[in-house]
């Protein structure tokens, strides 16, 4: 499809209809419309996330050739694992050099706030036009009331299993709350068919996990001020319960990254573990995996002594380092990708897999195309964000990039500390952040 350079200019926000998919009862816009005009013979390059939905990078490229026909600016699409993404834009805002655009991590961009183009013009109009962004995300991009980043997608984590073999362990359907969740993962370890968490440096799987662990039993590592509180009974509970569930996992989840859970569940190693909707969908391409796919349900995690469910989710924020040479057209390519058409699109393509930033396209009809769709419908609602209970910014991320709290589960339940270790040392090493 060919969008004349003039009707780019005029405003992306009347390109709607191309996908087929409806605008969702757009609110009138409370912001005026921003024009970026880019500069001439710009060219811009992104880094991204590897895909785990081809569907989602194939979505991405073809809305990223709209945008190179409708201004000429050419846009180099990078990608790199997802461990690798968050030292390479590290070192990217460090020497001021690299790629113009990321898609950062959680709270990634607090770390080099002053490293980044305000945002805060587009970020105010999208807000306003599309029934606001949620919560959640807008907090991992903002900063100090402004728009650091853009808000971009939850990439939600929830917990699939093999129907039958839970059924052969004893359930007739799968637990609400973790002492029973602990049960099934007993019952199926005995049957020979055992569950698989990862307690490594996965960027997505092993924060998710250790983030329920911990809020699950009502834990956290800061208060409200950003005061260090992760040396408390709530976090004793929480690995003691880890604990026993490792003994419940087929060996060597302590070294698993994001790619290792999805690999072992596909073959047959494991028939529980938490993974976002990716893993359906590598069974589903695969003839040879047909009874797998078919076999496979998903639910969210159970609620633990906290009462409620919490969970962190994978989210991903679209970042413009200032040292681009083309702000302007850095600033149009992604008013471009988050507009309705281009964000429809995306979202429909991902299958389930990006959940959207903006309210206004939770109605997107991929979420209702599959019933194993619907634990990931709402990630963007109900996410946690990784720093609860304080304030978002430098010490939050970092305290994440440093792994802190994976690190502290993985000790225990391997057996390489105590839990009073572990929480001490987890102690000394988040203060070491929260306390510049």
């Amino acid at each position: 499809m060919t969008i004349k350079r003039r009707t780019f200019l005029a405003g992306t926000a009347g390109l709607i209809g191309a996908s087929g998919l409806p605008a969702f009862g757009l609110r009138p816009a409370l912001a005026a419309e921003p024009t970026y005009t880019p500069e001439a013979g710009a060219s811009l390059r992104l880094l991204r996330w590897a895909p785990f939905v081809q569907g989602d990078e194939e979505a991405w490229l073809a809305n990223t050739k709209k945008f190179t026909e409708a201004t000429g600016v050419e846009v180099r699409v990078d990608k790199e694992s997802w461990e690798d993404i968050r030292p390479k834009a590290a070192v990217a805002a460090n020497v001021g050099s690299g790629p113009d655009l990321v898609m950062c991590w959680f709270d990634d961009a607090h770390q080099y706030p002053d490293k980044l183009v305000d945002l805060t013009e587009l970020g105010t109009y999208l807000d306003g036009k599309y029934g606001g962004f949620y919560d959640g995300l807008k907090g991992y991009a903002t900063r100090d009331g402004k728009f650091i980043a853009m808000p971009l997608t939850a990439i939600g984590n929830a917990v699939v299993y093999r129907d039958s073999h839970m059924k052969a362990a004893g359930f007739s359907e799968f637990p609400k709350d973790t002492a029973d969740f602990l049960e099934l993962c007993k019952a199926m370890k005995a049957k020979g068919t055992p569950a698989g968490f990862p307690h490594g440096k996965a960027v997505g799987d092993g924060n998710n996990y250790a983030h329920w662990l911990l809020w699950s039993h009502g834990a956290k590592m800061v208060d409200e001020s950003g005061q260090v509180t992760i040396n408390s009974p709530e976090t004793l509970a929480a690995l003691n319960y880890a604990k026993e569930l490792y003994a419940t996992f087929i060996p060597g989840t302590e070294s698993w990254l994001d790619i290792n859970n999805n690999r072992a569940f596909l073959a047959g190693q494991i028939s529980l573990t938490a993974n976002g909707v990716s893993v359906y969908y590598a069974a589903k391409k695969d003839p040879n995996l047909a009874a797998i796919m078919e076999d496979m349900r998903s639910t969210n995690f159970p609620v633990g002594p906290v009462g409620k469910s919490v969970e962190l989710h994978q989210t991903s924020s679209l970042l413009v380092f200032n040292h681009t040479k083309y702000p302007e057209a850095a600033k149009a390519y992604v008013k471009f990708m988050m507009e309705a058409d281009q964000m429809n699109a995306w979202i429909k393509g991902s299958s389930a897999y990006c959940c959207q930033p903006l309210k206004a396209f939770a109605n997107n009809p991929v979420w209702t195309d599959n019933p194993i769709h619907a634990p990931y419908a709402k990630a963007s609602e109900t996410l946690r964000p990784n720093g609860y209970a304080g304030p978002l910014g430098y010490a939050s991320a970092a305290v994440m990039a440093d792994y802190v709290l994976v690190d502290m589960f993985a000790s225990v339940v391997t057996g390489a500390a105590t839990p009073e270790d572990a929480i001490a040392q987890a102690e000394k090493r988040a203060n070491r952040y929260y306390r510049v």
